[in-house]
């Protein structure tokens, strides 16, 4: 750093300032050390800078699967809002096992986070005492429910599952199901069916649910597809717990000739960006991913500037995006 500092002829301590928070480092000064940096091949310490600080620049964030295209939203929005703060992500999925979870919560806390952010509210009881003890901001998004350990950002899934079936009862249908995957495992998938099922039962409905144990995708959907035309006579109206289950029955609908949405209405969960492109048009519910990551980096970089959060349990909502399926 002293090198650096030399180059672009400013001090140590501007230098620090710039890699902390370039934005308060004068245009002038950022761009010499912008070019001494490029020109030495320097690489800030971040080891030796939480040493002197007591905790690093680096917030771990912790999510279920790299491989599900709901948290890459999140994933970018609260990247981008950091990186002006001088903080970086590093990345850890459980592939929602709560044990994996605690593994990588004692990994990140050895390395003193500058915060840490994980997926939801369940965790294992080792998992809980470690997060209540550790003395860095604690954000659990993704989930709206009991008070967060200590501040919270998400939505509430059994009203998505609500949602879905009052959506489905209003265009008259009446043989629901709802088909989730891994639903013994992703608890928000299991909150919405619990949702779908409440919110029929409400209309004198009773709502068959159907779990699929592997991954849901296409091929999760076509299989549940097949099975509630089977076990559930009549079937008009299914939800799916996300877009890639919904696609894969609506491909299953396509090859058995089942006509949507006037023989089976579909409603998906997430609103990726092939469902509106999808034949036809996915309608689903569209929940805040984007606004989830601000909200968390807002959060964040509040609680390490030292400044009181007051809302400490955010609620990032979702809308319903009414297309042709169902």
């Amino acid at each position: 750093m002293s090198e650096v500092a030399a180059a672009a002829d400013v001090s140590a301590s501007t230098v620090s300032l710039y890699f902390r928070r370039p934005k308060s480092v004068s245009p002038p000064a950022r761009e010499a050390i912008a070019r001494a940096v490029a020109e030495l091949g320097y690489v800030p310490n971040l080891v030796a800078g939480g040493l002197a600080a007591a905790s690093s620049r680096v917030v771990s964030l912790i999510v279920p699967s790299v491989r599900n295209a709901f948290f890459a939203e999140t994933v970018s929005a609260l990247e981008a809002a950091l990186v002006p703060h001088g903080l970086q992500v590093l990345l850890g999925h459980t592939e929602y096992d709560l044990a994996r979870e605690e593994a990588l919560v004692r990994a990140a806390l050895a390395w003193a986070p500058a915060a840490i952010v994980l997926t939801g509210l369940e965790h294992n009881q080792d998992t809980r005492t470690l997060l209540e003890k550790a003395r860095v901001p604690i954000v659990e998004m993704w989930e709206r429910g009991a008070a967060p350990i200590d501040m919270g950002v998400g939505f509430d899934h059994g009203a998505v599952g609500a949602l879905a079936a009052r959506r489905l009862i209003a265009r008259g249908r009446r043989r629901l199901v709802f088909c989730g995957a891994r639903m013994q495992e992703d608890r928000r998938a299991a909150q919405r069916a619990e949702g779908f099922a409440a919110a029929a039962r409400e209309e004198g409905i009773d709502a068959a649910i159907l779990n699929h144990p592997g991954p849901a995708d296409p091929q999760a959907g076509a299989l549940l597809l097949d099975r509630a035309l089977r076990e559930v006579p009549g079937i008009d109206a299914m939800a799916a717990s996300n877009d890639f289950v919904a696609m894969g029955a609506l491909f299953e609908a396509q090859r058995r000739a089942l006509a949507v949405p006037d023989t089976l209405a579909l409603v998906g969960f997430g609103d990726l960006p092939f469902a509106a492109a999808c034949v036809p048009p996915l309608t689903t519910i569209r929940p805040a991913g984007d606004l989830v990551g601000r909200e968390v980096a807002r959060l964040v970089i509040a609680r390490i500037r030292g400044e009181t959060v007051l809302d400490r349990a955010v609620d990032t909502g979702f809308v319903l995006v009414e297309r042709v399926s169902g």
